[in-house]
């Protein structure tokens, strides 16, 4: 008898932890299902960063003489100005956003001679920092993967090795006597250079909020190195002459 009640009751317990085992299953199945189903509750917004190109102050007027040389005699005509800009970022007090796929060609003949880049799908929270870079990272940089506005087959890629233009540059200099082709396409991993804006605190709960810089192109000649372009009027291949434009770099860029 004594060996029947204890046979009964080991079966009762293990009936008991196979219904505790279950219901547990069962709760965990459903607090899953719950989680997968929940809607995001972050609302998202777009952030739009719009970018004036300016001369000294003075609107860009593409293909007439109407800037002065920063560093010598003569005036100079803008054909072409492109850069590459990348790794955009906002900053928060309780949280960052990071843009994938975040390469860009910052481009300004169009009617306005400004470039907008629109974030989306960005989380509507206070950020109080703006990052992003000139130029493209040396990962990327190595790659021939096309990525973002990112293309080894474009006009911005070297011809002679693997890597792209930061930033190009064409034109002239009209010397009195003579008219000097201006070329400077800067690249090389070293000139790739990280820039950051404090930012006034943003409407979170708008939909869309903007932010407008200033791209002053004549900073690309004056700054850490005032250039003469009548003395250096190409810069290509050229490790130091590259670095002497892109230690002018941080300053191209401002907020209005």
């Amino acid at each position: 008898m004594k060996s029947s009640r204890t046979h009964s009751t080991s079966a009762m317990i293990r009936t008991t932890q196979r219904k505790i085992l279950r219901k547990a299953l069962i709760t965990s199945v459903s607090l899953l299902l719950a989680v997968s189903c929940a809607p995001d509750s972050v609302p998202k917004g777009t952030i739009r960063l719009h970018f004036q190109a300016t001369v000294g102050g003075e609107p860009l007027i593409f293909d007439r003489f109407l800037y002065p040389n920063p560093g010598g005699e003569g005036r100079y005509k803008i054909r072409s100005f492109l850069f590459y800009m990348s790794n955009v970022k906002l900053i928060g007090e309780s949280d960052s956003h990071i843009e994938s796929d975040s390469y860009h060609l910052a481009r300004f003949d169009n009617a306005n001679n400004t470039f907008t880049l629109e974030l989306t799908d960005v989380p509507r929270q206070k950020y109080d920092r703006l990052e992003f870079a000139i130029g493209v990272d040396e990962t990327a940089n190595s790659s021939i993967e096309s990525v973002g506005d990112l293309d080894p087959n474009s006009r911005m890629a070297w011809s002679w090795d693997v890597g792209y233009k930061f930033v190009l540059f064409e034109g002239g200099l009209d010397v009195g006597e003579a008219v000097l082709p201006l070329v400077y396409h800067v690249g090389f991993d070293e000139s790739y250079t990280p820039v950051a804006f404090e930012l006034s605190p943003f409407q979170e709960e708008a939909s869309v909020n903007s932010i407008h810089f200033t791209v002053d192109i004549r900073r690309l000649f004056s700054g850490t190195s005032r250039i003469d372009m009548a003395s250096l009027s190409t810069v290509k291949f050229d490790r130091q002459d590259a670095r002497a434009i892109a230690g002018n770099l941080p300053r191209m860029i401002s907020l209005k």
